[in-house]
This record gives structure tokens, C-alpha cells and sequence, in this order.
């Protein structure tokens, strides 16, 4: 099979969806690779490092989809890739459908095969290809819920680990999973004071057995919710509900709740926030105020640190990548977990979660792979 590897064109996206050890991998498995020309730049991997591994380099994003069958992305596609996408296409990357119907009607439309990342579940249940990204947005929100409680920022002013005889900040996690757990252990690593909310006991013992004491725990009622946004200098939203819109889980009223000045950042903007004042920023504006409360909502976070975001983000895909390759019908069948990540097929919405959400007609996905993928056309590229 021939894999394009396109430049990511989300604003402020620096990642890319492979580095040279995956297409190493790919190549030794008798695959072609087709990389956009500076597509790893922002990663900091030069065209010729892929070349050295066997890609072959494509002038634009329009060669690169000519030229393959399946398209490896990071984030969603935008609406001139997604009109570059054919019947014949399979589109593996980040999804996030549910908030977005525009973007699902595109994939839809385009009669393309999409697999989410972000569904993809393992033999335990858990989802390995969002681990990684979760893991790096959950310490960044940290570092960012930090620097933006500083006064120039528009903060409160509060240094998260205090000084001796001055106490130290108080951030409140809301969502014990993988975010959650990344946030809270940053949190503790700048000597903060720190509280995490989740609706599930397992996972409440289970955090205060990693952090031995280190961090409070408390059930995630509404009611607790907002005793402890009340003393709350930052606040973290780390809820995930697999494939559906976040849940609001602070409302515009209870911002009344907290103090001027304090600072909340939404790690589930992907999915729509958990916030109910959350809307989508960037890198290049990351921040604005509601009621004098700070909202972080960066869409892609780790595409701040794209160097470590790409190689940890490539460690997860890879095997499935290769998978896929083999013969997309196959790989998916083989493995129920794997087909859980089948989004769209030939025009038919095969995600549940994301059919609820929006009102649309859903495919059970076994059904839907029974459709046949147009046939590969073979297109030059210089």
C-alpha cells in the first residue's frame, strides 16, 4: 500500500504524523511512504531523513493525496484536505466528530473510510493511541495553568508552589483518567496543593495509592464541585466520555463561585470542553476572560512541543499504521477494538457516540465494512 504522511495545516500545529523509524517500519514491511516536503520541519526532521529511511518527498498536500491510499494525519482533517479525500482513501488520525457536524457531513460526503485515534481501544479497555497525547496535554496544562496565574498573563498573581511562609496555589482536577493523573503529578512536582474530583471509587483509590497522600480525592458531585472551585487558583478539566461531547462539568453561574482573577484550562476543548463558557483558542491566542475568570481552551496543545509530541505520538500509531497497510477490511475485522475506531465508511457514520450527539442515522461498523473501497488509482508526483 502507498501511506501519505501530508504537512499538518491546523493553525499552530507543528506535530507530524510519522517520523522516519515509522516509515523505516513501513517500508521494511513493502510499503511506500509519501511524505509532504517539510512536513517534519516543525518536528524537527529534515525531508532527507526521510528519504534515508525510503519515503519518497511530494511537493504539496494535493500530491500527496493523489499519490496514496491511505492518508496518516495528527489532527482532524481541514476542509481543503477534506476536499481532497476519495471513495478510495483511508484516513487514520484524530477525529474528534462530535462537536464538529460540518467536518462529519465533509468525511461523509467524501465517501473516504476515517479511523479515529481517539476510539481505539485495547484488550483492557483503554484507549492507547489518545495515552500518549493525553499524557502530554495533561502536564502541559499544568505548566500552562501556571504561567497564566502570573500577573502579566491576567492572572491572580499566586505562584503555584508558594514560598516558605506564604501557602502554596490550589488546583482542582476534574477527571481522575490519564489527563487528569499527568495534571495532578505536575501539579504536585511545583509543590502545589492539589485536589482531584472523578466520578469513579476504583479510580479515586487507584490515584490515591500513586500519589500516597500527595493529593486530595473527592467524589465529583455538583455539589463538590463547587465547594472546591470556590478555593480553586486553578482549575483543570480533564473529563472524557469515549467519542460523545464532554460534559459541562462548571456552568457560567458557578464562575460567581470563584476568585478574581483565577485561571481554568479546558484539556477537553477537542471534544467540545467541559466547561460551559469553553470555546476552541490557539497557541497564538490562547486565553481570554469570562466573568474575570482565564480559559485555556487549546485545541491541540501538545502542538507546542511537537518534538516530543510526534515521536511519542508515532510509538502508538505505528503498529496500527502497519496493521492497516496490510489490508485495512482484514486489520479491522481481526480486531474489535481496532474496528471500534472506524468512524466513517463509504458514507455511513459508524460511530455511535458521535450519531447520538448529532441526530444521525448509525451503521454498526461490521455492517459498514462490508462496503467495498474504491480501487487505488496510480497518480506521478515529483
Amino acid at each position: 500500500m502507498r501511506i501519505g504522511v501530508p504537512s499538518e495545516v491546523k493553525v499552530e500545529e507543528y506535530r507530524v504524523a510519522m517520523t522516519p523509524a515509522g516509515v523505516r517500519e513501513l517500508t521494511d514491511h513493502g510499503h511506500e511512504v509519501v511524505v509532504q516536503a517539510g512536513a517534519g520541519v516543525g518536528s524537527g526532521i529534515a525531508d532527507a531523513e526521510y528519504v534515508a529511511q525510503g519515503a519518497a518527498i511530494a511537493p504539496d498536500a494535493a500530491a500527496v493525496f493523489a499519490a496514496a491510499e491511505m492518508i496518516v494525519k495528527v489532527k482532524e482533517p481541514q476542509p481543503p484536505e477534506v476536499a481532497m479525500l476519495e471513495p478510495r482513501h483511508t484516513l487514520f488520525a484524530y477525529l474528534h466528530l462530535a462537536p464538529d457536524a460540518e467536518l462529519t457531513q465533509g468525511l461523509l460526503d467524501s465517501g473516504a473510510t476515517a479511523v479515529a485515534y481517539e476510539t481505539i481501544t485495547d484488550a483492557a479497555g483503554r484507549l492507547p493511541l489518545l495515552a500518549p497525547m493525553s499524557e502530554v496535554a495533561g502536564r502541559l496544562a499544568t505548566q500552562a495553568g501556571a504561567f497564566m496565574l502570573g500577573r502579566p498573563a491576567g492572572g491572580s498573581g499566586v505562584l503555584l508552589g508558594g514560598v516558605p511562609g506564604v501557602a502554596a496555589g490550589k488546583v482542582l482536577v476534574i477527571g481522575g483518567g490519564i489527563v487528569g493523573a499527568n495534571a495532578a503529578r505536575m501539579a504536585v512536582g511545583l509543590g502545589a496543593d492539589v485536589t482531584v474530583l472523578d466520578r469513579s471509587i476504583d479510580r479515586l483509590r487507584e490515584l490515591d495509592q500513586i500519589f500516597a497522600g500527595t493529593v486530595r480525592t473527592g467524589y465529583a458531585s455538583g455539589l463538590e464541585v463547587e465547594s472546591r472551585l470556590a478555593e480553586a487558583d486553578l482549575v483543570i478539566g480533564a473529563v472524557l466520555v469515549k467519542g460523545a461531547k464532554a460534559p459541562h462539568v462548571v456552568t457560567r453561574a458557578q464562575l460567581s463561585l470563584m476568585k478574581p482573577r483565577s485561571v481554568m484550562v479546558d484539556v477537553a476543548i477537542d471534544q467540545g470542553g467541559c466547561f460551559e463558557t469553553s470555546h476552541p483558542t490557539t497557541h497564538a491566542d490562547p486565553v481570554y476572560e469570562v466573568d474575570g475568570i482565564s480559559h485555556y481552551c487549546v485545541a491541540n496543545m501538545p502542538g507546542a512541543v511537537p518534538t516530543t509530541s510526534t515521536r511519542a505520538l508515532t510509538n502508538a500509531t505505528l503498529p496500527y499504521a502497519v496493521r492497516l497497510a496490510g489490508g485495512v477490511e482484514d486489520a479491522l475485522r481481526a480486531d474489535p477494538g481496532f474496528l471500534g475506531g472506524l468512524s466513517v465508511r463509504a458514507g455511513k457514520l459508524t460511530d455511535k457516540a458521535v450519531a447520538e450527539d448529532q441526530g444521525r442515522e448509525w451503521t454498526a461498523p461490521e455492517e459498514a465494512l462490508a462496503a467495498p473501497a474504491a480501487a487505488r488509482r496510480d497518480h506521478s508526483y515529483a
